[in-house]
């Protein structure tokens, strides 16, 4: 079932009213037809919408089941992402909105390769929210995950240091108990910070500037993984424990 965003202004009672891109794409994309069902999403809810009819550059649904569907984690997920090259940083927010983050921070590290100016960094954030929004429509999300300009690591730290638990990891680590820990540590409703290295992982210092914040430092095994791999294992491994125990 498709999922579209509206704003409350665009909901009257039990009648929803779509524009502008969402309005050409139901109508000449998807071809939708009065009658079908789709879920709108606004502030934070779901609603089972029908198509009612269409108008000139709108199309007018009904709400037939409110809150229908609620497809957040019992967690509260932000997710801190070393600045790797453009394609990967638009891979790990898909995935990272699809496995249920909550925010998505991508930070300057040292071993960040790409630089980015001002305006291209600002460009590269619009278009990193454009892809949150389509990925937060294939999964049904509730909310579209904020996706943050370009922040230092010192920030980052600084932000983290108010979190129930912080949680990176490092392919120096040895060891998976110190990952179960991590987990079973968790309770419902905390807000973790996932910090993920960029391509070239983490300096000592940066480690070392984590540890002292609280963080704890995990292993995700023997292998060492891609930026974008590691971010994806830590977030599905999250999501899963998530969903079965809390």
């Amino acid at each position: 079932m498709y999922n579209f965003f509206v704003k409350e202004g665009d909901i009257t009672e039990n009648t929803v009213v779509i524009t502008g891109a969402d309005y050409n794409h139901i109508k000449k994309v998807l071809r939708l037809r009065e009658g079908d069902t789709v879920l709108v999403s606004v502030g934070g809810y779901s609603h089972l919408c029908e198509l009612k009819k269409f108008e000139s550059e709108a199309v007018i649904l009904e709400i037939i089941e409110r809150n229908s569907k609620d497809a957040s984690l019992p967690i509260d997920i932000y997710l801190y992402q070393g600045k790797p090259k453009s394609d990967k940083m638009e891979l790990i927010i898909q995935k990272a909105v699809e496995l249920g983050v909550n925010k998505i921070v991508p930070v300057s590290m040292k071993r960040s390769i790409v630089k980015l100016d001002d305006k291209k960094a600002k460009e590269k954030v619009s278009r990193w929210q454009a892809i949150s929004e389509s990925a937060s429509k294939q999964s049904k999300r509730n909310v579209i995950p904020e996706v943050l300009p370009v922040t230092t690591l010192k920030n980052a730290i600084n932000e983290l240091k108010s979190f129930d638990s912080i949680i990176v990891p490092y392919e120096n680590k040895e060891g998976m108990l110190p990952t179960l820990d991590a987990l079973k540590e968790m309770k419902s409703g905390p807000k973790v910070g996932v910090v993920i290295g960029p391509e070239g992982g983490f300096e000592d210092e940066e480690i070392k500037l984590l540890q002292d914040a609280g963080a704890k430092i995990v292993s995700l095994g023997k292998r060492i993984l891609r930026t974008e791999t590691a971010a994806i294992t830590t977030l599905s491994m999250l999501m899963l424990y998530a969903e079965i125990k809390l």
